[in-house]
Formats: C-alpha cells, structure tokens, sequence
C-alpha cells in the first residue's frame, strides 16, 4: 500500500480518487495572481505530488489568470490516465486582482474554453461552478441560469462532471434539479466548522466534500491547542490539521496547495498520521471555542 492509499479513497463523478489531492492555487504569483517567482520550482512540484500518487488535482483559470492551468499543462501533459483534474468557473480577475462575478452564458462558455485551451484537455472531468453572491462566503441566491449553462455545456461533451463552491444547502438542492452535483467546494478547517452539518448531510448522499483553505487560506491556522496536540505527535501544527480533516468525514477530499517541494512533502505525509480520541477531543474544540 502506498502512503497516499493509507488515507482512502472516495468518489469523484465515476472516478475514485485518493483521499489527499493537491490544490494548484499557489502556483500563481502572490494573492493569487500573475507568474510565480520560480516557474521551475512549481512544475516540479506537480511533476513530485503525481510521482508520490497524487491522482486529483485542483486548478482554475482564474488564478493567475490563466496561470496555474498552462503551468499544469506544461509539467503534466499529456496527463495519466488516473489523473483527475477539476476547475472552478464563476469569476474572472481585474487589471487590479480583484475577484469578480461571470455569471453570463457568454463568461460561463468562454471561461470553459479558456480552460480546455490552457490545461490542453479536449474535456473536464469536474467543472465546480463558484457562486459569488459574497466572496467572503456562502450566501443565498438563485443558481438555476448560470448552472443551466453548465449543464448544457456538459451535454454538448465539454465537461463530465459538475460541482458547486461556496454554497449553501439550499442552492444544492437547487442544483440537483438541473444535473447531478459531485462534489461541494466550501471553506472548512479546525477553526471555521460552519459547514459540520452539510458535510454530515452529503457523507450520507455519497457526495464528496472538499475544503478549500483547510489550512486557514490566506491566514494559516494558529491555535495553542493545535501546538500543543502538534508537538505530542512530532507532527507539525499544518499536519495535524489535515490530519483532522482526514477523521473528521470519510466524504472529505483534501486539496492542500503549496509551491515548495518541501511543503509538499509534509502535506502528502498526513496519510501517515492518525491521531488518538483524546487529540481528536482536544481539536473539536478549537472551532467549537471559536462558536461554530
């Protein structure tokens, strides 16, 4: 059994895929926007997480723009087999790197496009449409245009699979009357457990589950709990809380990203961490302290 298969695997449209998958966000420039500072070092990267077993990785046109798909594109093309390569579309970047709403037919198909040209694919096996009612997090509204596009560009044979990001239990039931839905995107980590219910809910649907910023995002996780449990099992903090998430729900794929080789081993070393009922008890109560 390889490291990578210790953590198990769960379905991802009609692929399995293993647990601990990597989330290419950080392969672009910083806050998530223009070149990295070492091209060399992030197709290396990616070239070392499928060579340790990675089989899903996490990507969209958006970072960068257009930077992380022509980096993958560059490192892995043509791709393995077993690869299974997931995109998120919604939104586009300004001159300013802001994050704004593509909700149109035309922004939906081109950003499709733009996707299959850079990755260098002739289809996507997942498509996660992102809404971007609030970018800070999940807030009401209707999906039904903007997933409707989707749908059709997944019957014209562009996109397999579809998932939703940053959204509600509400919007997801929605979106179920208009195509399968695979998988849900949404922030979740030890500190921000908003989503504990949802998770619950679609582990019992068979539906994946996965976390964006499992490591805090933009503001890495810091806890005295989280150092303490860290240091009884010489793990690092970062560890543990992945490892968390590894326990917390059999439905949860993590897609932890990183542009340093180094960092990439330790993440991919969390399948070998299990951590004991009195860690886990201690953990909980970092997102319970902080209300959730």
């Amino acid at each position: 059994m390889s490291n990578l298969e210790k953590s198990g695997t769960y379905a991802l449209g009609h692929r399995k895929v293993k647990r601990l998958g990597y989330g290419a966000m950080q392969l672009a420039g910083k806050g998530v926007f223009g070149p990295p500072k070492d091209r060399a070092e992030a197709v290396a990267v990616l070239r070392e997480a499928i060579e340790s077993g990675v089989d899903h990785i996490d990507t969209s046109d958006f970072y960068g723009p257009h930077v992380t798909n022509q980096i993958i594109k560059e490192a892995l093309h043509p791709y393995r087999d077993d690869l299974v390569i997931v995109t998120k579309i919604g939104a586009t970047r300004g001159a300013d790197a802001s994050w704004n709403p593509a909700f149109s037919k035309e922004a939906l198909t081109q950003a499709i496009h733009d996707n299959l040209k850079n990755l260098g694919c002739d289809v996507i096996e997942v498509v996660n449409l992102r809404a971007m009612f609030d970018v800070h997090g999940p807030a009401e509204g209707s999906l039904e245009e903007p997933l409707t596009v989707l749908a059709d560009l997944q019957r014209q044979g562009l996109v397999k699979h579809v998932g939703l990001s940053n959204v509600t239990a509400r919007q997801i039931a929605d979106g179920r009357k208009i195509t399968e839905i695979v998988c849900v995107q949404n922030q979740y980590n030890l500190a921000h457990r908003e989503d504990d219910a949802l998770i619950a809910q679609l582990a019992a649907e068979g539906t994946a589950y996965v976390p964006f910023f499992p490591l805090g995002g933009f503001s890495p996780l810091q806890s005295s709990t989280l150092s303490e449990v860290a240091g009884e099992l010489g793990a690092t903090p970062l560890q543990v809380a992945l490892a968390w998430l590894l326990q917390r729900s059999p439905n949860i794929l993590l897609i932890p990203g990183t542009s340093s080789r180094g960092h990439l081993r330790e993440n991919l070393a969390v399948a070998d961490i299990v951590l004991p009922a009195e860690a886990v008890k201690k953990l909980d109560g970092i997102g319970a302290a902080k209300g959730a």
